[in-house]
Formats: C-alpha cells, structure tokens, sequence
C-alpha cells in the first residue's frame, strides 16, 4: 500500500490517498474543514497517484467533511476529470458529506459534467465499496 497524507498548516490531516495495489483502488477520505487550496492540493495528489498507478478505481470519501466542499466545478471538470480519464481512471465511488444525501451533490446530474468514467454517488462507503467491488468483478 502506498499512502499520502495531506495536512494543514495546524498539522491536521485534512486528505488521506491510500493506493491498494491488491484490489486497484486510490481511496481519498476527506476530513474536518477544506478549503478551496487544500481541496484543489487534494485533487492534484490524486491525479500524480493515478497516474503513478495506471489506477481505474477511485473511492472519493467526503462522509468526514465539515462545513461546506469545494465548489469548483469548473475545475473538476474541465481539468481533473480529464487528466484522471487520461490516467486510466474508469470508476468513480463518491460519499458524499454526512448528512447530506447524495441527490443534493449537484444540480447538475454527474453524467452531465464527467463523461470520460462512470460516476457513482452514495451516502455510506459501504454502499460505494460494494459498487466498486461489482464494477472490478465485470471488467474481471
């Protein structure tokens, strides 16, 4: 396993990127307050590990999140989801923030702003495994 931990200026981690090897997942669980610069930091980490690992997987975990996400998705889309589908990403499990259900993730519907993978959304990460879990077993 390989493990990136990200921390603000106070030494708290705010990103933990955990790259499995065995199962071809990049898990990021995201913690306490994020602001624009740490989730964009985040975000950049993620791309250099996917494409360090050629990884298809991602579990983006938001269920630890305070206060409001990162709201660019003009970034996420013109710039991440393009350099991640480049690096092999195909499968994408997102948790969304606790206490928010995952219909209120955006106003646009995801297969609107990601189409180079297959986005999923889910209010728990057990939810979001099994769904990975399920995508790994049809490529298998």
């Amino acid at each position: 396993m390989t493990q990136r931990l990200l921390s603000s200026p106070d030494a708290t981690v705010y990103c933990q990127l955990t790259y499995d090897p065995t199962s071809q997942w990049l898990r990021t669980v995201w913690r306490g307050f994020v602001g624009p610069d740490q989730a964009q930091q985040g975000g950049i980490v993620s791309l250099e590990m996917l494409n360090e690992f050629h990884c298809p997987y991602l579990l983006n975990d938001n269920s630890q999140l305070d206060g409001p996400w990162f709201d660019s998705v003009h970034w996420l889309t013109h710039e991440w989801g393009p350099a991640a589908a480049r690096a092999g990403l195909r499968y994408v499990a997102h948790v969304t923030q606790a206490h928010k259900f995952a219909t209120s993730f955006t106003a646009t519907p995801v297969h609107m702003l990601f189409s180079a993978f297959e986005i999923q959304l889910f209010d728990n990460a057990p939810e979001a495994i099994e769904w990975l879990s399920s995508c790994q077993q049809h490529q298998a």
